[in-house]
């Protein structure tokens, strides 16, 4: 049964597979392996949690996943397709059309307005949202003329939230995007993100160290020195309004 909308018929469709994935760095005496045989997949509209301490090997994953860096061997199926093994133009398309990326520094450009950071994504991908729908779904439709330092931490993230939704992108990739935000812009950003899983159908994976955030998840991916210690589905995840914290 599809836990986000309890219809038994829905069909679960794999999106992502990592296969034996390796990333090392170095040479001789000196190799650090950042990622060491990582195996594990994750389907359409998840909202996926990964888990670790710092230098686990988190960010790493995240990158390889969004075609920022390069896998030192393995596969990375995206949709069937080994995205490990795509030359630079095709990466290029790949990050334009399936992956929109929300870090945890928003990256907005301070000479434009919020609703003129979401109108980039029209260079990028040929059917983006609506900059005005994007910035309305965040909650800062009657902020659109302002510029990134007229908005408050927690908005700017809102408005990088909106840019990366506006591409219409099959996948979110959050590294710690609520680790500058107070607990309670913190908790808005996160719930904002479970609703594009819900409500959406996007695939949502987050990085994060708060084990906390297991409570909200459909798949908890849990690593270690590059390793990973635990793959765990969550048969009944909470809103995340509805977690400890």
């Amino acid at each position: 049964m599809d836990r986000r909308n309890g219809d038994a018929s829905s069909t679960v469709k794999e999106i992502i597979r990592f296969e034996n994935v390796t990333r090392r760095y170095g040479e001789g005496g000196h190799i650090l392996y950042a990622l060491d045989s990582v195996n594990f997949s994750i389907n359409t509209g998840e909202f996926v949690v990964i888990l670790g301490p710092s230098g686990a090997g988190k960010s790493t994953l995240l990158n390889l996943l969004g075609g920022m860096d390069a896998a030192t061997s393995g596969a990375i199926l995206v949709d069937g397709k080994d995205i490990a093994g795509l030359p630079d133009d095709k990466l290029t398309e790949y990050r334009a059309a399936q992956v929109g990326f929300i870090f945890q520094f928003y990256n907005l450009i301070p000479t434009l307005t919020a609703l003129e950071n979401i109108a980039l994504t029209k260079k990028l991908v040929k059917q983006p949202m609506d900059a005005h729908e994007a910035l309305d779904m965040v909650g800062l439709a009657d902020h659109a003329d302002q510029f990134p330092a007229q908005l408050s931490g927690g908005e700017q993230q809102r408005v990088s939230i909106a840019r990366a939704v506006a591409k219409n992108p099959d996948m979110l990739l959050c590294d710690e995007p609520t680790g500058a935000l107070d607990s309670e812009t913190g908790l808005a950003i996160l719930e904002m993100l479970q609703r594009m899983s819900r409500e959406r159908g996007k695939t949502v994976i987050i990085v994060s160290h708060n084990a906390a955030l297991a409570e909200a998840a459909d798949r908890v991916i849990r690593i270690r020195s590059g390793r990973i210690t635990g793959i765990a589905e969550n048969p009944a995840p909470k809103p995340v309004s509805e977690v400890g914290w």
